[in-house]
Parts: structure tokens; C-alpha cells; sequence
């Protein structure tokens, strides 16, 4: 038995882990049968109290109520964050493939655009419909054709049109890159748990939001223009005593006790050092999950929680709330979150001017750059004229100040003004490397997307549809699963439960090890699981066909064993990496659905020789060693 004792722990290790990674997915799946009873007896009640609400309606109110408790309760939400991903198909909502037009945004860069360059540019965007050529390759081509030069429309008069053509190409990359980047913000904003975002080829973007079934607001949320503003940061002179009235307000003490603690600042502080983390919660409702940056009071920056985001957002709704918060302030985060030591993630969150003092509208160029003199990355941005005037006396008249960088709500930079700008040409320092400086080029060049983005296909699966497609995805597994047993129970007898249980374990570690990955479920992949059980079966018949041949030349059983998993191990081993490779060349070339079957396909083959050659030969030995008789049908 000593020799067998690590493989046990081994097999018994990986089991208990799979299991682990597996128990978020089904603590949400009881979570949201409890939330989901909640919720629908609510349905009467509402009918009472809305007659006139259609049924519909009644359903869709009871879904946002729902999808209310899941994100908002913590415990709720962590759990939900750790559980299997389903696919598109399984869950429901929403899948497009866009394009960036990008005929109109070479009309929107051409210089004086005239009816010969318009008719040709109407020509290469008719002529790219039909082909996998690019607009700006045609394009070129056709003036070529007509003996016009790009610089003719495009850049100076001293390039070439290789150059030209090379910038156009260029320029329609970085707006594709920028059409992401907002949709993905907007995407954030709106809610969607889960959602894909992907480039596909030159100019597509395509896109899955799961749990999105209201099809005109998600591509009135895609399709539109995004809303750059730049926002002065509150000083804490002026934003910490707000806060603090806030604090108050939520503990339940009158404005006379807001101002008495404002003003005995430094005695409260000493104080509060001294409370448990419960006291301190129950004094400080808002300071106990906006934690101030800067204790001293310098800034007014605060971290909160990612996952008290929401718990931030419900207090600040509270009516006693915002009787103390002016009309012409708000509180916006950060675009990402930080991560403490612990792995904790934070969200600064910043108090600003409701009304922006500028819009992306004037943002005319930004290059992301290294500064020769300090070898740190920064941002120089370029203004028009109306902007640079305006620009000029914000900065004037803000020295010393914060100026945050707003994108759809969300907050990408903060810089300080140190002085004056009144040219329009303005450099932001403070970007943590060249990755994050270029992020904030995209976003300032982002004020608007740079061209329109054309729906080209759109799917909308609706929750019922993927519950179906997860019943008869499950039911197939269980029927296949069945099927394979029992015939190895009845052809190989003992041998044939041994193979039968191994199935198990292999299904069991597939699953555990996407849930551990954080991958997604699809329909296809369930197809995989069902694959991966006759590839797994496979590997004991050859194994079992092989300890029969020794066992009839005259060997003893363990002799046969050991040779028939010996002799078996070249054959199995070459059938799956082949197996694997295939699966290997579908991810990497394939697409959505596609991959969803490899990425399955090549977790349940590495899971499946596992089972067949440690777990089923683990069996075999114990039962030799205990004496117990074997028979291999």
C-alpha cells in the first residue's frame, strides 16, 4: 500500500480541489433559487398595486428586482463572480458583429473633399463589400487609376502614397481601437455582467452581452456618441466637510453635531482610533467604506471597495443625503480599480464639478509619448482654436488644481494644472508606463467615436432559449454517460465500473478546471464533454483488449496488468496529442463557439488520460494488492 499512498493523495488532492472550485457555481445556483422564490411572490402584490401593468411588465419588473439582489448583496455578488461562466447560448442576450465605417472616416480626414474624390471614395466602399480588400488599399489603387495622387486629399504634398496609405491604415486601426475602448466603457457602465468584446479582422468588433434582451437600448448604448468632459476636482477644503455632513447624515446626527465634530476634527480623529471596526462602521457609515486617501486632509480622494461600489451609490441616494450634498457636485470613480497587497481591489473615487468645464468636442490630436528629459511617459493633446481660448483661462484661473479626464462618467486621469496653458497645446504627466499613457491618448481622441459603426449582424437568444439549450445539453450528457457505462459494465464486468467511475472523475476535473480558469460554458463545449466521454472510454478498451491478450498467454494478473498498461500507454498517448493538437490549431484559428469546443475538448483529453492511466491503475493495483479477483470480462 506505501507505494500506491502518493497517488492516492494525489487523485483524492485533485478530486477535493475540483470540488472546491466547483462550490461557488453551486452555492449561486441555490442563491438564485432562493432570490428567484423571493421575487415571484412579490408578483401578486405588484398586480394589486399596478392593475394596469401587463404581464410582461410584471416580468420584467420582477427580473430587474432580481438581478438587484443578486449584484447588489456581497455575498451574493462574490460568489457570482467566482462561478462557472455560460455561454451566449446558455444564458441569453444579445450578440452583434459591428463594423467601423470606414469610408466615413476617410471622408471625415480627407482635406476638401470634392465630387471626383467622393465618387471614388463611394466606388472602393462598394467594391470592399464584394472582396477582403480594405477601403484605403482601393482607394489608393482607383486614384492611382486616374492618375491622382493621395496627397492630393491626404497628408503633405511631399509624401508619397506608400506613406500615405500605411497613415490611413493606421488611423483606422487606432479607431477601431477606440470604438472598443468606449463601448467596452459604456458596456461597464450599463451593467452587463460578463460581456465579450473582441477585434475581429481589420475594422469588426464583435460583441456578446449576456442577459441583454432589450434590443433598441443596447445599439442606441453602442451606436451613440461617446461624452468626453474635463471636471475640476473639489479641494479638500471644500470637499472633506461636505463629506463629513454626509458621514453625520447617515448616523443620524443633526447638522448642529455635523458642524460640532467638523470643527473638533482633530480630537474625533484621535478618537476614532481608538473604536473596533464595528464601532467605527456604526459612528462612520461613509467613512467606513470610503476610506479617505490622505488622512492629514490634503486631497480628498477616497478608496471604496469594488464590492462596495453599490453600497456607496445606495447611500448616496439616501433623501437626508443629499440634502447635504450641493446640486453642482458629484462623486465619479476611477476608470480601473487598484490592488492592495491582499489582492483587494479599490476604486478612488473622486469629488467633482457636475457641470464640465470642457468637452472632447475641441481635442483636435494626442500623441503618447516618452519625455526625453524625465524618460517618463506622457500625453501631449492638441486643442482648436475655440478650445485653446477656453482652455487657456480654465487653467488660468485653476493653478495647482485638478483637472479630471471624464469618458462616459468614468474618470481615466486626474493631472494637476501647474500652470496656465494658452496655446492649446497641453502635456499630461502621471501615466504609470507607455501602455497606460496610450490608453489615455485613445480616451482624449475618443470624445466621439471616430466614425459610424455599422450593425452587420445581430442575434438576440432569449433566457428561456438557453435554459432549453442547458436542459438538453445536460440530458444529452447524462444519456451518453449512461450508454457508455453500461456497455462497459456489460462487456468488461468489473473492469468495465472501474472505467465507468474513472468517466466520472474525468467529467468531474474537466468541469472544475474551467471553473478554475474562470472559462466559459457554451453549447459546443457541453458537445466537447460528451466527446471527451468516448475518447476516455477508448483509452480503456485499448487498455483492457490488451490485459486480456497477456491474461490468455499465460501471465499472472498483475503481470498482465502492468504489461497492459505499458504496452497501451504509446498508442492512448499518441491518439490524444494529436487529438490535442487539433483541438489546439480550432482555438487558435477559430472563433466564439468554435473555441468553446476545443478549449473543452483539450482539457478533457489531459483529464481523461489522467483518470484512464493514474485512477484506473490506482484500482487495478489496490485490488492485486488486496487479492481481490479481477475480471476483465
Amino acid at each position: 500500500m506505501k507505494e500506491l499512498r502518493f497517488r492516492i493523495i494525489l487523485i483524492v488532492g485533485a478530486i477535493a480541489l475540483c470540488l472546491y472550485l466547483l462550490y461557488p457555481t453551486y452555492k449561486d445556483y441555490q442563491n438564485t433559487k432562493t432570490v428567484t422564490a423571493q421575487v415571484e411572490g412579490l408578483q401578486e402584490s405588484i398586480k394589486k398595486s399596478n392593475p394596469s401593468l401587463t404581464n410582461a411588465q410584471i416580468k420584467d419588473i420582477i427580473a430587474s428586482k432580481k438581478d438587484s439582489i443578486l449584484t447588489n448583496n456581497p455575498d451574493y455578488r462574490s460568489v457570482r463572480e467566482k462561478r462557472m461562466k455560460l455561454g451566449l447560448d446558455l444564458q441569453g442576450g444579445m450578440y452583434l458583429v459591428m463594423e467601423v465605417n470606414t469610408a466615413k472616416l476617410l471622408e471625415k480626414l480627407a482635406r476638401d473633399p470634392d465630387d471626383q474624390f467622393k465618387q471614388i471614395l463611394k466606388s472602393s466602399e462598394a467594391e470592399s463589400k464584394l472582396s477582403d480588400e480594405n477601403v484605403v488599399s482601393i482607394l489608393e489603387r482607383k486614384m492611382k487609376q486616374q492618375g491622382i495622387r493621395m496627397s492630393r486629399y491626404f497628408g503633405s504634398i511631399r509624401e508619397d502614397d506608400g506613406v500615405i496609405t500605411s497613415k490611413l491604415l493606421q488611423q483606422e486601426s487606432d479607431a477601431v481601437t477606440r470604438a472598443i475602448e468606449i463601448i467596452s466603457n459604456r458596456v461597464n457602465q450599463y451593467g452587463v455582467s460578463e460581456p465579450s468584446i473582441q477585434k475581429q479582422g481589420s475594422r469588426r468588433i464583435v460583441i456578446e452581452l449576456p442577459g441583454i434582451a432589450r434590443e433598441e437600448e443596447a445599439k442606441r448604448l453602442l451606436q451613440g456618441s461617446a461624452l468626453l468632459e474635463f471636471k475640476l476636482v473639489k479641494d479638500a477644503n471644500f470637499a472633506i466637510p461636505i463629506m463629513n455632513q454626509i458621514d453625520q447624515a447617515l448616523a443620524g446626527k443633526d447638522s448642529a453635531s455635523a458642524k460640532k465634530d467638523v470643527a473638533s476634527k482633530t480630537d474625533t480623529t484621535k478618537k476614532d482610533q481608538k473604536l473596533t471596526a464595528e464601532q467605527f462602521a456604526k459612528e462612520h457609515p461613509f467613512f467606513a467604506v470610503a476610506r479617505l486617501l490622505d488622512p492629514q486632509g490634503r486631497i480628498a480622494d477616497a478608496y471604496v471597495k469594488e464590492s462596495d461600489k453599490s453600497k456607496i451609490n445606495a447611500l448616496l441616494e439616501n433623501p437626508e443625503v443629499k440634502k447635504v450634498i450641493p446640486d453642482n457636485i458629484e462623486f465619479i470613480y476611477d476608470q480601473r480599480p487598484e490592488k492592495d497587497p491582499s489582492g483587494e481591489k479599490y476604486f478612488r473615487m473622486y469629488m467633482v464639478n457636475k457641470e464640465a468645464s470642457l468637452t472632447g468636442g475641441v481635442i483636435v490630436d494626442a500623441q503618447s509619448n516618452i519625455d526625453p528629459s524625465t524618460s517618463a511617459p506622457v500625453v501631449n493633446m492638441q486643442m482648436n482654436t475655440e478650445g485653446s481660448r477656453d482652455w487657456a483661462q480654465i487653467t488660468g484661473s485653476n493653478i495647482n488644481k485638478r483637472c479630471a479626464i471624464v469618458l462616459d462618467g468614468v474618470v481615466y486621469s486626474a493631472p494637476n494644472i501647474i500652470g496656465k496653458i494658452p496655446s492649446g497645446n497641453s502635456q499630461i504627466t502621471g501615466s504609470a508606463n507607455l501602455e497606460e499613457a496610450k490608453l489615455l491618448e485613445i480616451v482624449l481622441k475618443a470624445g466621439a467615436l471616430p466614425a459610424p459603426i455599422d450593425i452587420l449582424d445581430q442575434r438576440t437568444v432569449g433566457p428561456s432559449l438557453g435554459q432549453d439549450s442547458i436542459s438538453k445539453g445536460l440530458n444529452s450528457t447524462w444519456i451518453g454517460y449512461l450508454v457508455v457505462a453500461l456497455f462497459m459494465i456489460f462487456y468488461y464486468k468489473k473492469a468495465g465500473t472501474f472505467a465507468s467511475f474513472a468517466l466520472i472523475v474525468t467529467i468531474l476535473l474537466l468541469i472544475g478546471v474551467l471553473a478554475g480558469f474562470g472559462a466559459t460554458l457554451t453549447l459546443p463545449g457541453i458537445a466537447g464533454i460528451i466527446l471527451t466521454m468516448g475518447i476516455a472510454v477508448d483509452a480503456n478498451v485499448i487498455i483492457y483488449e490488451r490485459i486480456r491478450e497477456e491474461l490468455a498467454s499465460g501471465k499472472t494478473v498483475k503481470a498482465s496488468i502492468d504489461s497492459g498498461f505499458k504496452l497501451s500507454f504509446a498508442p492512448i498517448f499518441d491518439s490524444n496529442i494529436t487529438s490535442f493538437f487539433t483541438g489546439l490549431i480550432l482555438y487558435q484559428f477559430g472563433s466564439g463557439p468554435i473555441q468553446g469546443f476545443a478549449l473543452t475538448l483539450m482539457i478533457g483529453l489531459v483529464t481523461s488520460l489522467f483518470a484512464q492511466l493514474v485512477i484506473v491503475r490506482v484500482i487495478f493495483d489496490y485490488m492485486v494488492v488486496k487479492g481481490y479477483k479481477i475480471n476483465v470480462g
